[in-house]
């Protein structure tokens, strides 16, 4: 096997387009993710992407692994590009992968992998923290998990679709909850009519994800989460993916009259339909459940394209649960490759199991420090003027 890495994106986006028609990966291995992220997101925090390929002796790519190194105050550490904003982490595996490299042999991969990664000049780093790593790759078992690993705080989610959709909610949903839903869709319906809209060019995708951005802030203000939209570039990474990846992103609103209730942005990738971000309007509609209409409509749109499968994603809302099929389970890894990544590793390896324990253990607490830490940051931050989207 012949290795080789390269931090040039453009260098090797013609081959990277290429395997992932073919390799075993998620949409958040794609170029188009990626590169996005990488534009947006890590170039100008200073991120050096480490794209190790790997190819077999006729030159054929066996597998691309997007790593990167990140700088923090104190550490450098080598992580998958991208990993905050991918869902799933994991390399690109060509379908004869299994073949060629066998389960036992993963460990050994990866050191071979890494090896080679240090001994190259400009890739040093201190630690290495892979996290959210799924169990497969596709239909292939994931090799990165032959590593020491702890699972993820959170789980991720999937639902099974069937061949229509009124079928498929009636098996899924009791008919007293179906009469609910009507009955709210009803009361909906009293401020206009109900529909989807699929945003259909990048100006009309970029206007819906900016009232989604409005949507979820106020939702990330109240419960005293921080707000993603907020931090350096993410929302310029959305805008632009949104802008850019036609046949990969799906941007959807659902309008009640000329209102928009509830927005969406999802990522369309084989026979899989994956549910990235959702808000919903916290006005005076918000007691009918817009949210819960939109999903409908959307499994409902699923369903007629042909996919198979709805990816919820990684996160434990309760909703999930009441139309996922399959858990997810999601894997961590936490390595120290220098002294200086000691401190980095602790704190990296203790968060995660103080979350998972209160999640598992006391769900109530859990909620309550949600909650006081809503309550401190309105101490915190001067209250500003509602204005609408």
């Amino acid at each position: 096997m012949k290795l080789s890495i390269t931090s040039d994106l453009t260098a090797i986006e013609e081959e990277w387009r290429c395997f992932e028609q073919r390799a075993e990966c998620t949409p958040f291995q794609t170029f188009e993710w990626l590169s996005a992220w990488q534009r947006c997101i890590g170039g100008p925090a200073g991120v050096k992407p480490a794209i190790v390929t790997g190819r077999q002796g006729n030159g054929e790519l066996l597998f691309l692994l997007p790593l990167a190194v990140e700088r923090t105050r104190f550490s450098r550490r080598c992580v998958f590009l991208g990993h905050a904003l991918c869902d799933y982490n994991a390399p690109l595996l060509a379908p004869e992968f299994a073949c060629a490299v066998a389960p036992a042999e993963f460990a050994e991969w990866w050191r071979a992998v890494e090896g080679f990664i240090r001994n190259t000049p400009g890739y040093d780093y201190d630690l290495v923290a892979f996290d959210k790593m799924p169990e497969r790759v596709g239909r292939q078992p994931n090799p990165l998990l032959a590593l020491a690993t702890t699972v993820n705080p959170s789980t991720a989610y999937r639902a099974r679709l069937g061949k229509d959709w009124p079928s498929y909610y009636a098996e899924k949903r009791s008919s007293a909850t179906r009469q609910r839903d009507r009955s709210k869709r009803r009361k909906l319906a009293q401020g206009g009519e109900v529909r989807l809209r699929a945003a259909s060019d990048p100006d009309e995708r970029q206007a819906a994800l900016r009232i989604l951005f409005h949507q979820k802030g106020r939702v990330f203000a109240s419960t005293g989460v921080a707000n993603l939209f907020t931090r350096p570039g993410h929302s310029d990474f959305y805008l632009f993916v949104a802008a850019t990846a036609d046949s990969l992103v799906h941007v959807t609103r659902l309008d009640v009259g000329s209102t928009c209730v509830a927005a969406n942005l999802g990522l369309r990738f084989r026979e899989t339909y994956y549910h990235i971000l959702t808000s919903y309007d916290d006005g005076p509609l918000k007691r009918f459940g817009p949210g819960i209409i939109h999903l409908h409509e959307l499994m409902r749109y699923a369903i007629a394209e042909g996919f198979t499968h709805f990816d919820f994603t990684i996160g434990d809302e309760s909703y999930k649960l009441e139309w996922a099929d399959e858990e997810v389970a999601l894997h961590d890894h936490v390595a120290v490759a220098g002294w200086l990544g000691l401190p980095a590793a602790a704190l990296i390896s203790l968060n995660p199991r103080v979350k998972r324990f209160f999640k598992e253990n006391s769900p109530s607490l859990w909620r309550l420090a949600v909650r006081g830490k809503a309550i401190v940051g309105s101490f915190k931050s001067p209250k500003r003027a509602r204005s609408s989207p």
